[in-house]
């Protein structure tokens, strides 16, 4: 593994491009650094869930448009969903830009739980910085392919609904991806380091049963209990838990649970998410989650139907980007706190129940590092990473130790913490861009590594062919 990386670092190396280039389209960024901070502020302030982020949408489109790029809207029959393109020829280079936001994560920009009167959804995952810190990269290239220091095409996709809707699942199987080089994406968190660890692979459905309706005191024998069945189901399900791969991860909530205790339930419904590591085994156990619902219906005399929701890939890696963006995140640097936000940061930490890592850590960058592991959680970047050679960052967009989807990450995301951590990441995608036009050589090592890394797998999506669940969040 050291010999591995030695020879990825030598690769690199050779191809780094005239730092000038680099250290003028940082400080561009940079210079831009109140007018990004308005725009993921205001996609914050919009805080719109999956596939109803009309406004988040729109913003970005017309800051790509104003800039000069060419907007396709209303993608892969996705309302909310584009593509921003500037330039032309190869290679053509793939920025990722997210925006949906999280439901029950309303939060105000403090470092106490406290969340906006009459709002729901909070960006509790930090998209409206994904989103901005893409376009920040994009608009970046394009003015250097104006300027012809650069020479391809740029394109910055708008990808709604990654929380659960699978929205790139669809972009890609309409063929969006297809004539990209290389695919570019970052993701809030908190700490500095490039992505060297896959993702759970997962498929979700909604279980709906439909039963009979009947006084609950005065002629429940006459009742059918959908929510009966539903609980049918969840407990077979959690009895599975013992027979299946120590990886896995199961989730459920019941969203429809009945109206009154004093009536026999006749609806009820129940969301699943099936996750593992390899993509099979997710099918196959999702599989045995629907024998369960099935077997729920057949034993308290309901009847049953499921939705497919999503359904996303595990992550392909690419070490030859890695390394070579691994390079741009060391040049860019990490996060610097001022004397006010380190008084933040400590306030958040205190609300950790957990030792929390010292918040200087905001300023390192991590090591280049393959886990292998899943990691904990899903994205539909791994549907993008089977169709194209992708590459992506971390930037430390939240207080050291703040876990993703929390209350405590809304609050850094509406503050200066998390847009310098989209600094970061809008730079070192912007760099990894440039040694991608100036470099032929490493697309080329990307392309043999993607190749092979793949093999003689076929793409298809976990989600079928089922059209977009624009009203999954409903």
């Amino acid at each position: 593994m050291k010999t591995l990386y030695l020879s990825l670092f030598i690769l690199t190396a050779a191809f780094q491009t005239d730092p000038p280039l680099k250290t003028q389209a940082a400080a561009d960024i940079q210079s831009q650094y109140d007018n990004y901070k308005k725009i993921a502020l205001q996609i914050w302030d919009y805080a719109e869930v999956g596939y109803k982020e009309v406004k988040s949408s729109a913003l970005l489109q017309k800051t790509l448009s104003d800039a000069g790029f060419t907007v396709n809207t209303g993608v892969a029959d996705i309302p909310t969903a584009f593509v921003a393109s500037y330039g032309s020829g190869s290679p053509v280079i793939g920025v990722l830009a997210e925006f949906d936001a999280l439901p029950g994560l309303s939060q105000q920009a403090v470092a106490e739980k406290k969340p906006f009167e009459g709002r729901n959804a909070g960006h509790g995952c930090g998209h409206h910085l994904f989103g901005t810190a893409s376009v920040a990269a994009g608009i970046e290239i394009k003015k250097l392919i104006e300027a012809k220091k650069l020479s391809g095409t740029i394109r910055v996709y708008g990808c709604p609904a990654e929380e659960g809707g699978s929205g790139k699942v669809y972009m890609v199987r309409a063929g969006l991806f297809n004539d990209v080089d290389v695919v570019i994406h970052w993701h809030p968190g908190d700490e500095n380091s490039v992505t060297l660890t896959s993702a759970l692979a997962n498929k979700s459905a909604k279980f709906r049963f439909h039963g009979l309706a009947a006084h609950a005191a005065m002629s429940p024998d006459k009742g059918r209990s959908a929510l009966d069945a539903v609980e049918s189901m969840d407990y077979m399900v959690n009895m599975m838990r013992e027979h299946i791969p120590q990886e896995t991860r199961i989730h459920y909530v019941i969203t429809n649970g009945g109206k009154a205790p004093n009536v026999v339930p006749d609806f009820a419904e129940v969301y699943y998410y099936v996750r593992h590591p390899k993509k099979e085994e997710v099918v196959r156990i999702f599989d045995w989650v629907v024998k369960a619902a099935e077997g729920a219906a057949l034993g308290t005399q309901t009847t049953m139907n499921y939705e497919i929701i999503g359904g996303t890939h595990d992550l392909l890696l690419n070490r030859s980007l890695a390394s070579a963006m691994q390079q741009n995140l060391l040049f860019v640097g990490g996060v610097a706190y001022t004397a006010e936000e380190q008084a933040f940061a400590r306030k958040i930490q205190a609300s950790f129940t957990y030792k929390a890592p010292g918040i200087e850590d905001a300023a390192i960058v991590k090591p280049l590092k393959e886990v292998n592991d899943a990691g904990g959680g899903s994205t539909d970047v791994g549907d993008v990473s089977y169709a194209v050679p992708t590459v992506g960052l971390g930037a430390a967009t939240w207080v050291p130790g703040t876990p993703a989807h929390s209350w405590q990450a809304t609050a850094c995301g509406g503050t200066d913490i998390g847009v310098k951590g989209m600094m970061v990441a809008a730079k070192t995608m912007a760099l990894t861009a440039i040694d991608l036009y100036t470099n032929p050589a490493l697309v080329q090592k990307a392309k043999e590594e993607f190749k092979k890394d793949k093999g003689d797998y076929q793409y298809k999506a976990l989600l079928g062919d089922r059209k977009p669940a624009l009203n999954y969040r409903d």
